[in-house]
């Protein structure tokens, strides 16, 4: 009898220790966080002697550099915790311009870090009467849009300097912006030319938000709310159309740009197939009226007649709350080849062509219309899609340089005189950011003004058509 017991209690231990294993392996991977304590930490992280800041719960290393540092060739330098070991190769030199993720390990448990590495603007902020410019170190521009009827003449930019800096014009220098206006950044001897362009609304530009709610104040979709609220404030000549007054025959012949933003289901509402909806859009454009069509209102270029019957998006999906997530990875778009379009004038890019659009820690429902060109559709690639569709396209994810992938903002039809329909389909643009599933507020998107921007620069490009 005692034989058996021993044998019992010695199953029941190696379980027991098998168990214990397991937890402790899991505890050192990203199983809702990791280990603080783990013996496979770095404890320090350098790059060029400036320390980085190291959160151990989330593996992230944030370092901050100086403006000037070229950090494209950097050889690390790392501490780590007694006994543990890296993959990152620190006899070769780094190139940290994008986020650089590595290994570190300590018998069976290991983490994974990424770096992240920023250098300072030599531009802290660039301010006229209270708006904030947008900063473009990669362009070299200073960009910003001043209410409708301000005089550019006279203007009196307020400018916040990177420590060690000086620029010329002086901040507080009285400046005519009617156009565009060179500064010269200086820093340990050596100077750069940055652009500003100081614009306004087009004026007495006609726009509406287009909505299927009965009024501005009855939308539901807190997307669209966010969109609409931002549209208004931005536009003095804004107005709202519903599709119930389209169907009551609403005068659109004084409006020069409609926008629809419909990001409350994948499927279009019935409404916006009704006959006489579609003949009165078909009419505003043929007249010279213009459209944007942003989120799940893409597919309303099938319906409209602005692509060939069956050429629309034909890859629609994306979550709708309580479902969502958050992605450790910033989304955003890639603009080869149309870096000089006017929609995308002034946005803050990673580099030259590309800009994010989502940042990473936010949570998204990744809502997106867009063209899968490769394998779908019969399109092969870029060139086939532009034949097919009529279209061109602008942009794709960030990962495409020659746009042949995913067709993410389109403009149609592919005319030098009739240009007048914007598409922007990826899940990228996303105006409102919702709770996360555990009901905790997501982090601000750093990167909505190039949402804005976006957007903006859209309306405003289609009505000087």
């Amino acid at each position: 009898m005692k034989k058996h017991i021993n044998k019992y209690w010695t199953k029941v231990s190696v379980i027991l220790s098998l168990l214990f294993m397991i937890t402790a392996c899991e505890n050192s991977f990203e199983s809702g966080g990791f280990d603080v304590n783990s013996p496979s930490n770095v404890t320090s992280f350098k790059i060029k002697g400036t320390s980085g800041e190291i959160d151990q719960k989330t593996g992230k290393i944030s370092v901050t550099m100086p403006y000037g540092s070229d950090i494209t060739a950097v050889t690390p330098e790392i501490v780590l915790q007694a006994g543990a070991t890296s993959n990152l190769d620190i006899t070769t030199p780094v190139n940290f311009t994008n986020p650089v993720t590595f290994r570190v390990i300590n018998g069976n448990l290991y983490k994974d870090y990424t770096v992240t590495t920023v250098v300072l603007s030599p531009v802290k902020s660039f301010k006229i009467n209270g708006v904030a410019a947008t900063i473009n170190d990669m362009s070299k521009t200073i960009t910003m849009t001043l209410p409708e009827g301000t005089n550019l003449k006279t203007l009196q930019p307020v400018i916040e300097l990177t420590d060690g800096v000086s620029i010329s014009p002086a901040s507080g220098t009285t400046i005519d912006f009617s156009n565009p206006v060179t500064f010269v950044i200086t820093s340990n001897g050596k100077s750069v030319n940055y652009t500003a362009k100081v614009g306004v609304p087009v004026t007495g530009l006609v726009v509406a938000f287009l909505g299927t709610a009965a009024t501005r104040a009855e939308i539901t979709n807190m997307d669209e709310i966010t969109a609409a609220n931002w549209f208004f404030s931005t536009f003095s000549g804004a107005k709202y159309i519903s599709f119930d007054s389209i169907l009551n025959n609403t005068d659109l012949s004084a409006v020069d740009v409609i926008w629809w933003h419909f990001d409350s289901a994948a499927n279009l509402p019935s409404v916006a197939y009704n006959p006489v909806v579609t003949a009165a859009l078909k009419n505003f454009r043929a007249n010279g009226g213009n459209l944007l069509l942003t989120s799940f209102a893409s597919q309303y270029v099938d319906a409209l007649g602005i692509v060939p019957s069956g050429k629309g998006p034909n890859n629609v999906f994306g979550d709708f709350p309580p479902n969502g997530f958050v992605d450790g990875n910033s989304w955003g778009m890639s603009f080869k080849g149309h870096e000089n379009h006017p929609i995308f004038e002034g946005l803050t890019t990673y580099e030259t062509g590309k800009a994010n659009l989502l940042q990473s820690g936010t949570f998204r429902l990744n809502h997106t219309a867009w063209w899968f060109v490769p394998e779908w559709g019969g399109y092969v690639n870029g060139e086939g899609w532009r034949n097919q569709t009529g279209g061109t396209n602008l942009a794709s994810e960030a990962w495409d340089n020659n746009l042949d992938g995913r067709v993410t903002i389109a403009e149609f039809p592919n005319s030098a005189t009739n240009k007048n329909v914007v598409v922007i389909s990826m899940g990228a643009y996303d105006w409102y950011n919702e709770t996360n599933s555990s009901g905790t507020p997501s982090q601000a998107n750093e990167f909505i003004n190039n949402i804005k921007l976006l957007t903006q620069n859209s309306i405003n490009y289609l009505a000087k058509k």
